[in-house]
Protein backbone atom coordinates (compact mmCIF):
# COMPACT_ATOMS: atom_id res chain seq x y z
CA UNK A 1 0.00 0.00 0.00
CA UNK A 2 1.08 3.02 -0.87
CA UNK A 3 1.90 6.03 2.08
CA UNK A 4 2.01 9.41 2.15
CA UNK A 5 4.47 11.42 4.57
CA UNK A 6 2.98 12.88 7.31
CA UNK A 7 4.49 16.64 6.47
CA UNK A 8 2.92 16.19 3.06
CA UNK A 9 -0.64 15.89 4.52
CA UNK A 10 -1.19 18.07 7.22
CA UNK A 11 0.66 21.32 6.06
CA UNK A 12 -2.94 21.65 4.34
CA UNK A 13 -4.92 21.89 7.37
CA UNK A 14 -5.81 25.02 9.96
CA UNK A 15 -5.87 22.53 12.93
CA UNK A 16 -4.74 18.81 13.64
CA UNK A 17 -6.53 16.00 15.73
CA UNK A 18 -4.42 13.23 17.18
CA UNK A 19 -5.49 10.18 18.80
CA UNK A 20 -3.06 9.08 21.58
CA UNK A 21 -2.45 5.75 21.70
CA UNK A 22 -0.74 4.33 18.73
CA UNK A 23 -0.09 7.76 17.12
CA UNK A 24 1.91 9.71 19.79
CA UNK A 25 2.40 7.00 21.87
CA UNK A 26 2.65 3.27 22.67
CA UNK A 27 3.37 -0.08 24.91
CA UNK A 28 7.16 1.55 25.07
CA UNK A 29 6.34 5.12 25.67
CA UNK A 30 6.12 7.82 22.70
CA UNK A 31 6.53 7.22 19.45
CA UNK A 32 9.86 7.76 18.73
CA UNK A 33 10.75 10.97 17.29
CA UNK A 34 7.07 12.44 17.76
CA UNK A 35 8.20 15.37 19.58
CA UNK A 36 9.41 16.48 16.19
CA UNK A 37 6.02 16.60 14.74
CA UNK A 38 4.85 19.48 17.45
CA UNK A 39 7.96 21.34 16.85
CA UNK A 40 6.85 21.65 13.69
CA UNK A 41 3.11 22.47 14.38
CA UNK A 42 4.52 25.06 16.59
CA UNK A 43 6.37 26.45 14.03
CA UNK A 44 3.78 26.72 11.71
CA UNK A 45 1.48 27.59 13.95
CA UNK A 46 -1.40 24.75 13.20
CA UNK A 47 -2.97 24.27 16.32
CA UNK A 48 -3.42 20.80 18.13
CA UNK A 49 -5.31 18.92 20.21
CA UNK A 50 -4.90 15.21 21.77
CA UNK A 51 -9.01 13.35 21.69
CA UNK A 52 -8.39 10.46 23.73
CA UNK A 53 -10.42 7.69 24.99
CA UNK A 54 -8.90 7.23 27.95
CA UNK A 55 -11.57 7.49 30.96
CA UNK A 56 -8.85 6.11 33.77
CA UNK A 57 -6.40 9.64 34.40
CA UNK A 58 -7.69 12.98 34.52
CA UNK A 59 -6.59 15.64 31.84
CA UNK A 60 -3.97 17.08 34.38
CA UNK A 61 -2.56 13.42 34.95
CA UNK A 62 -2.85 12.80 31.07
CA UNK A 63 -0.63 15.97 29.95
CA UNK A 64 1.43 15.49 32.94
CA UNK A 65 2.54 11.97 31.38
CA UNK A 66 3.28 14.11 27.62
CA UNK A 67 4.98 16.50 29.78
CA UNK A 68 7.26 14.10 32.00
CA UNK A 69 8.32 12.12 28.34
CA UNK A 70 9.46 14.98 26.96
CA UNK A 71 6.15 16.89 25.10
CA UNK A 72 5.97 20.43 27.26
CA UNK A 73 3.23 21.25 24.40
CA UNK A 74 0.83 19.25 25.28
CA UNK A 75 -0.99 20.71 28.27
CA UNK A 76 -4.08 20.13 29.98
CA UNK A 77 -5.91 22.59 27.43
CA UNK A 78 -5.09 20.29 24.92
CA UNK A 79 -6.76 16.63 26.46
CA UNK A 80 -9.90 16.32 25.42
CA UNK A 81 -11.37 12.90 27.08
CA UNK A 82 -14.57 10.87 26.94
CA UNK A 83 -14.13 10.78 31.02
CA UNK A 84 -15.04 14.25 30.13
CA UNK A 85 -18.09 13.38 28.21
CA UNK A 86 -19.09 11.10 31.09
CA UNK A 87 -18.30 13.52 34.04
CA UNK A 88 -21.24 16.36 32.20
CA UNK A 89 -23.34 13.71 31.21
CA UNK A 90 -23.58 12.79 35.12
CA UNK A 91 -23.68 16.23 35.97
CA UNK A 92 -27.21 16.60 34.38
CA UNK A 93 -28.43 13.50 34.48
CA UNK A 94 -27.86 12.31 38.35
CA UNK A 95 -29.77 14.40 40.96
CA UNK A 96 -30.93 12.47 44.07
CA UNK A 97 -27.67 12.40 45.33
CA UNK A 98 -26.90 8.07 45.55
CA UNK A 99 -23.70 6.49 44.54
CA UNK A 100 -22.43 5.43 40.95
CA UNK A 101 -21.07 1.95 41.09
CA UNK A 102 -17.56 1.38 38.58
CA UNK A 103 -15.52 -0.72 37.21
CA UNK A 104 -12.17 0.51 37.55
CA UNK A 105 -9.37 2.20 39.39
CA UNK A 106 -9.88 4.36 42.12
CA UNK A 107 -7.85 6.76 39.69
CA UNK A 108 -10.66 6.67 36.71
CA UNK A 109 -13.32 7.67 39.03
CA UNK A 110 -12.26 10.77 39.05
CA UNK A 111 -14.14 12.34 36.54
CA UNK A 112 -17.48 11.21 38.26
CA UNK A 113 -16.22 12.52 41.66
CA UNK A 114 -15.74 15.80 39.81
CA UNK A 115 -18.72 16.48 38.88
CA UNK A 116 -20.10 16.31 42.96
CA UNK A 117 -21.05 12.31 42.80
CA UNK A 118 -20.65 9.83 45.46
CA UNK A 119 -18.77 6.53 44.15
CA UNK A 120 -17.83 2.99 44.92
CA UNK A 121 -16.14 0.58 43.46
CA UNK A 122 -18.11 -2.47 42.65
CA UNK A 123 -15.93 -4.30 45.19
CA UNK A 124 -17.49 -2.72 47.99
CA UNK A 125 -20.99 -3.53 46.66
CA UNK A 126 -23.54 -5.86 49.01
CA UNK A 127 -25.78 -7.18 46.29
CA UNK A 128 -28.51 -6.98 48.90
CA UNK A 129 -28.24 -3.82 49.93
CA UNK A 130 -28.43 -1.67 47.07
CA UNK A 131 -30.85 1.33 47.54
CA UNK A 132 -27.86 3.58 47.62
CA UNK A 133 -26.48 3.07 44.10
CA UNK A 134 -28.53 4.67 41.11
CA UNK A 135 -25.78 4.07 38.40
CA UNK A 136 -22.86 2.13 37.34
CA UNK A 137 -20.09 3.36 34.89
CA UNK A 138 -17.89 1.25 33.13
CA UNK A 139 -14.77 3.11 33.56
CA UNK A 140 -11.28 1.03 33.25
CA UNK A 141 -9.77 -2.53 32.29
CA UNK A 142 -7.67 -2.34 35.59
CA UNK A 143 -8.09 -1.76 39.69
CA UNK A 144 -10.60 -4.64 39.93
CA UNK A 145 -10.47 -8.63 40.29
CA UNK A 146 -11.30 -10.18 37.13
CA UNK A 147 -12.07 -13.23 38.75
CA UNK A 148 -15.37 -11.90 41.03
CA UNK A 149 -16.02 -8.94 39.83
CA UNK A 150 -17.44 -9.21 36.39
CA UNK A 151 -19.75 -11.45 37.42
CA UNK A 152 -20.43 -9.28 40.62
CA UNK A 153 -21.38 -6.64 38.04
CA UNK A 154 -23.54 -8.48 35.40
CA UNK A 155 -25.35 -9.64 39.17
CA UNK A 156 -25.53 -5.79 40.03
CA UNK A 157 -27.03 -5.27 37.25
CA UNK A 158 -29.95 -8.04 36.80
CA UNK A 159 -30.55 -6.96 39.98
CA UNK A 160 -31.52 -3.51 39.67
CA UNK A 161 -32.37 -1.43 36.55
CA UNK A 162 -30.11 1.67 36.25
CA UNK A 163 -28.60 4.19 33.81
CA UNK A 164 -25.13 2.38 32.51
CA UNK A 165 -22.49 4.27 30.70
CA UNK A 166 -19.14 3.14 29.31
CA UNK A 167 -16.33 5.80 29.45
CA UNK A 168 -14.29 3.81 27.06
CA UNK A 169 -15.50 2.63 23.66
CA UNK A 170 -12.12 0.91 23.10
CA UNK A 171 -12.18 -2.64 22.63
CA UNK A 172 -9.18 -3.37 22.75
CA UNK A 173 -5.19 -1.90 22.93
CA UNK A 174 -2.04 -3.19 22.02
CA UNK A 175 0.24 -4.21 25.11
CA UNK A 176 3.38 -4.88 22.75
CA UNK A 177 4.13 -5.19 19.11
CA UNK A 178 2.49 -8.22 18.35
CA UNK A 179 -0.39 -8.56 21.35
CA UNK A 180 -3.56 -6.63 22.41
CA UNK A 181 -5.58 -6.66 25.73
CA UNK A 182 -9.20 -6.18 26.33
CA UNK A 183 -10.04 -2.68 27.05
CA UNK A 184 -12.94 -2.06 29.61
CA UNK A 185 -15.67 -1.30 26.18
CA UNK A 186 -14.76 -4.74 25.37
CA UNK A 187 -15.99 -6.09 28.86
CA UNK A 188 -19.01 -3.41 28.45
CA UNK A 189 -19.58 -5.52 25.00
CA UNK A 190 -19.52 -8.58 26.95
CA UNK A 191 -21.71 -7.70 29.91
CA UNK A 192 -24.71 -6.37 27.45
CA UNK A 193 -24.59 -9.70 25.02
CA UNK A 194 -24.77 -11.39 28.41
CA UNK A 195 -27.82 -9.26 30.04
CA UNK A 196 -29.62 -8.50 26.51
CA UNK A 197 -29.35 -4.39 27.04
CA UNK A 198 -27.97 -1.36 26.05
CA UNK A 199 -25.51 1.22 27.16
CA UNK A 200 -24.74 4.33 26.69
CA UNK A 201 -21.22 5.11 25.23
CA UNK A 202 -18.82 8.41 25.63
CA UNK A 203 -15.35 8.50 23.27
CA UNK A 204 -14.64 7.89 19.99
CA UNK A 205 -16.52 7.00 17.48
CA UNK A 206 -19.19 9.06 18.80
CA UNK A 207 -19.65 12.61 17.23
CA UNK A 208 -20.05 14.26 20.75
CA UNK A 209 -16.37 13.41 21.31
CA UNK A 210 -15.35 15.15 18.02
CA UNK A 211 -18.17 17.81 18.53
CA UNK A 212 -16.06 18.76 22.25
CA UNK A 213 -12.94 18.89 20.04
CA UNK A 214 -14.56 20.98 17.47
CA UNK A 215 -15.81 23.77 19.61
CA UNK A 216 -12.51 23.42 21.30
CA UNK A 217 -10.86 24.15 18.10
CA UNK A 218 -13.57 26.97 17.31
CA UNK A 219 -11.97 28.96 20.66
CA UNK A 220 -8.56 29.18 19.14
CA UNK A 221 -9.58 29.21 15.30
CA UNK A 222 -13.59 31.25 15.16
CA UNK A 223 -13.65 30.38 11.68
CA UNK A 224 -12.18 26.97 11.30
CA UNK A 225 -14.24 24.52 9.34
CA UNK A 226 -14.65 21.07 9.63
CA UNK A 227 -13.05 20.37 5.95
CA UNK A 228 -10.05 22.09 7.47
CA UNK A 229 -9.08 19.84 10.37
CA UNK A 230 -7.52 16.51 10.06
CA UNK A 231 -8.39 13.87 12.21
CA UNK A 232 -5.38 11.20 12.66
CA UNK A 233 -5.63 7.93 14.57
CA UNK A 234 -4.85 3.93 14.30
CA UNK A 235 -7.68 2.54 14.13
CA UNK A 236 -10.37 2.35 11.85
CA UNK A 237 -13.14 1.80 14.09
CA UNK A 238 -12.84 4.30 15.99
CA UNK A 239 -10.81 7.52 15.11
CA UNK A 240 -11.39 6.80 10.93
CA UNK A 241 -14.79 6.39 10.82
CA UNK A 242 -15.64 8.73 13.92
CA UNK A 243 -13.68 11.28 11.42
CA UNK A 244 -15.22 10.32 8.52
CA UNK A 245 -18.61 11.13 9.80
CA UNK A 246 -17.90 14.06 11.58
CA UNK A 247 -16.80 15.73 7.95
CA UNK A 248 -13.04 15.86 8.46
CA UNK A 249 -10.20 14.86 7.10
CA UNK A 250 -8.34 11.48 8.22
CA UNK A 251 -5.23 10.16 8.00
CA UNK A 252 -4.65 6.78 9.42
CA UNK A 253 -1.02 5.82 10.72
CA UNK A 254 0.13 2.36 10.52
CA UNK A 255 2.10 2.88 13.65
CA UNK A 256 -0.28 1.57 16.26
CA UNK A 257 -3.78 -1.24 15.86
CA UNK A 258 -3.36 -1.11 12.28
CA UNK A 259 -0.39 -3.13 11.18
CA UNK A 260 1.11 -2.54 7.59
CA UNK A 261 0.50 -5.65 6.36
CA UNK A 262 -2.89 -6.29 6.48
CA UNK A 263 -3.93 -2.38 6.19
CA UNK A 264 -5.22 -2.45 2.67
CA UNK A 265 -7.25 -5.69 3.96
CA UNK A 266 -8.99 -4.24 6.88
CA UNK A 267 -9.70 -0.51 4.62
CA UNK A 268 -11.08 -2.96 2.01
CA UNK A 269 -13.43 -5.13 4.23
CA UNK A 270 -14.53 -2.53 6.44
CA UNK A 271 -15.71 -0.19 3.60
CA UNK A 272 -14.02 2.85 6.19
CA UNK A 273 -12.04 5.05 3.71
CA UNK A 274 -9.24 7.63 5.41
CA UNK A 275 -8.50 10.42 3.21
CA UNK A 276 -5.02 9.48 3.83
CA UNK A 277 -2.56 6.55 4.84
CA UNK A 278 0.87 7.50 6.62
CA UNK A 279 3.54 5.38 8.08
CA UNK A 280 3.54 7.21 11.47
CA UNK A 281 2.42 10.34 12.51
CA UNK A 282 6.26 11.42 12.60
CA UNK A 283 7.51 14.45 11.03
CA UNK A 284 11.34 14.33 9.63
CA UNK A 285 13.40 17.97 10.89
Amino acid sequence: MRTRSFRSVVKNYRAVFFDAFGVLKNHKGLIPDIANTFVYLEKKQIPYYVLTNDSSRSPEELSGWYIKHGLPSITTDKILSSGMLAMEFFKTKLINGNAVAYLGTKDSAHYIETAGLKTVPIGEIDLDNLEHVESFAFLDDEGFDWNTDINKTINLLRKKNMTVIVANTDKNYPVNKNDIAVAVGGLADLVEKILGKKFIRFGKPDAQMFLLAYERALKDIPDIQRKEILMVGDTLFTDIIGGNKFGLDTALVLSGNTLADNAKIKIGSSGIIPTYVCDSAVIDL
